[in-house]
Order: C-alpha cells, then sequence, then structure tokens
C-alpha cells in the first residue's frame, strides 16, 4: 500500500468576503455514508445559512486508490463552489476526507469569480486549521528486555526508523515500537544481537495507520 495523506478528527476554518460567512468544516472519513452523515449533521447545524457546499474523496480498498470524488454546488453557480472545493483538497493531496463549506449570505454578490475565491480561500482555512497525518502500513513490535537492555533497544529502534508507542515497567520492561512494514528485518537482525539470541518479540499483522 502507498502511503497517503489524511486529516485527524475534525477542523473548522472561517472567513469573511463582502459580509458572507463562509465556514469549512472538514472531517476524516473512510466511508461514502460517513461522508453524507457528517453534511447531514453540518446542514442540520446550520439551518439559518444559504449553502452547505461539499466535496469529499475516499480511497478504494487497501490498494490506496482513490476510490469515490463527490461535490456539490449546492445551488451556488455551477462550478464556482463544491469544484473549488474539491480542487483545494486534491491539491492538498488529503483523502478519506469530506469538507462542507457553510456559507451565510451577506446581501453583497460575490460574482462566479468571487466566489470561487472565497470558497477556495475559506478550504484551505480549515486545512490550515487540520491536523495532517502520512498513514502507512506499518506493523507494531512488542519486545521484553531486561532494564539493561532498555536504553541500547531504545537506541537501536530510533536508528532503525521505529517510533516507540508504549513502554510498561514491572520485573523487566515491555515496548511497543511501530515501524514502516517492511523495514523491519535490519532491526530484528539488532536486536537478536542484543539480546545474544534470546530476543523476545512479537510481530503484528500488517496494519494501516499513522506513521
Amino acid at each position: 500500500m502507498d502511503s497517503y495523506i489524511t486529516i485527524e478528527g475534525r477542523a473548522v476554518g472561517e472567513i469573511e468576503e463582502k459580509k458572507s460567512r463562509f465556514i469549512a468544516s472538514l472531517a476524516h472519513v473512510e466511508t461514502e455514508e460517513e461522508a453524507l452523515a457528517f453534511l447531514e449533521e453540518i446542514r442540520a447545524a446550520n439551518r439559518m445559512a444559504r449553502h452547505n457546499v461539499y466535496a469529499y474523496i475516499l480511497r478504494q480498498g487497501g490498494a490506496g486508490a482513490v476510490g469515490r470524488v463527490r461535490y456539490s454546488d449546492d445551488g451556488e453557480p455551477q462550478k464556482t463552489a463544491g469544484l473549488p472545493t474539491l480542487e483545494v483538497l486534491q491539491h492538498a493531496g488529503l483523502t478519506d476526507v469530506v469538507c462542507v463549506v457553510t456559507r451565510y449570505f451577506g446581501g453583497v454578490l460575490l460574482g462566479t469569480g468571487g466566489l470561487v475565491r472565497a470558497y477556495t480561500q475559506a478550504t484551505q482555512a480549515g486545512i490550515e486549521a487540520a491536523e495532517l497525518v502520512e498513514v502507512s502500513r506499518c506493523v507494531d513490535l512488542t519486545i521484553r528486555t531486561s532494564y539493561s537492555n532498555y536504553e541500547p533497544l531504545v537506541r537501536i529502534a530510533g536508528e532503525c526508523g521505529a517510533k516507540v508507542r508504549d513502554t510498561r515497567y514491572d520485573d523487566a520492561v515491555t515496548l511497543v515500537v511501530r515501524m514502516l512494514d517492511g523495514t523491519q528485518d535490519p532491526f530484528l537482525v539488532k536486536l537478536t544481537e542484543l539480546e545474544r539470541g534470546q530476543a523476545c518479540v512479537q510481530v503484528s499483522e500488517p496494519i494501516e495507520a499513522a506513521f
């Protein structure tokens, strides 16, 4: 699987253009049902708004390919709202994401160019407010080691590109480290050397996770 960029949780960004408010609400979603549920949630929270424009991009399976792309102008002139919103998401390289831009009309018409600019800037503001994460195919390694080997083990893990996710202390130390799938073999070799062939390690099945 190729890695891909998405957002963590939700984010909101807002701009004002000639007294119209444009509020971009973004969420991490993995299915079309989740995207549409988020859209309905934003619509319900903004019943007095003139428009709730949306765009979403979803991956397909585990191949990293874009599976579904949708957008709607929600009553704005064609290609002035949903498409600019979608293009900002695409330019940022995001997937598994939905953006709903709510417009409260301020009484001044913006024209097609003004609308494109406003929806573009609102979506950009939403992305700037979001926490972007890279999701990759990873493995988690659970390692049990002695206190004397703990610091050398953490150093070796860092040198091999692993990230420590959890540490538990009792009569020994148990670490959970995450690595990109396919990079674990050199680390396992060094771990076996450190533990003099007595390494106690469990390697998980590959998972898709932030790394």
